[in-house]
């Protein structure tokens, strides 16, 4: 009988220290969650910056349609700078597409590229691009592009919202939830959520 209470005590022991292990557990995942938070797309533009107004510029499309990028017209625009010839933004294209179908309702998806000896038609129609697809140099010089791939996220009143490097959807999806959020970028947001939480510990 002492044997059979001895083995209950130490069970329920064992039971608790997996407990308190566990919550433990649960406790450093959250915090290693935190510190590898989705860090967004990164801003490396000094011509540019979030809340001035956007460039307004005029431009020709592969189809020889004129469209205005920048302005004030109600809708958003995100400016998607790509290159036929890089895998990164080959990669991402399918994704952009994604998303510029599930936002249809409030924002306008352009595609930016250069170099006109490179088969731009042929690139829209592998990919199936419907979106206006602009072959201009002037255009990321103007909103001071350097690498690629690379989005610029214009509000509905021709403000620059958000803009970085984007080598993933999720990238992409981080300067629509830096709009939402009205912070610059996702980077500025953890910060000032860090800074926040640093003054409540204080």
């Amino acid at each position: 009988m002492d044997l059979l209470v001895a083995s209950n005590i130490a069970l329920w022991i064992g039971f608790i220290a997996m407990a308190v292990i566990n919550y433990a557990l649960v406790r450093q995942i959250g915090v290693l969650y935190e510190r590898v938070a989705p860090a967004g797309a990164l801003m490396v533009n000094r011509t540019v910056e979030v809340g001035q107004s956007a460039p307004q510029l005029q431009a020709l499309t592969v189809e020889n349609e004129q469209i205005a990028i920048g302005g004030e017209t109600g809708r958003s625009q995100l400016l998607f700078f790509m290159s036929p010839d890089c895998p990164v933004c080959n990669e991402l294209t399918p994704s952009v597409l994604s998303a510029a179908r599930a936002e249809q309702d409030w924002i306008d998806v352009l595609f930016v590229s250069d170099g006109d000896e490179q088969d731009h038609a042929g690139y829209r129609a592998r990919k199936s691009i419907t979106q206006p697809y602009v072959v201009s140099e002037l255009i990321g010089k103007q909103y001071g592009v350097s690498k690629l791939p690379y989005a610029v996220l214009i509000d509905e009143h021709g403000k620059i919202a958000s803009l970085g490097i984007v080598n993933s959807r999720e990238h992409v999806e981080s300067l629509f939830e830096a709009k939402e959020r009205n912070v610059a970028s996702i980077q500025d947001y953890l910060s000032q959520r860090d800074g926040e939480r640093f003054v409540e510990v204080k």
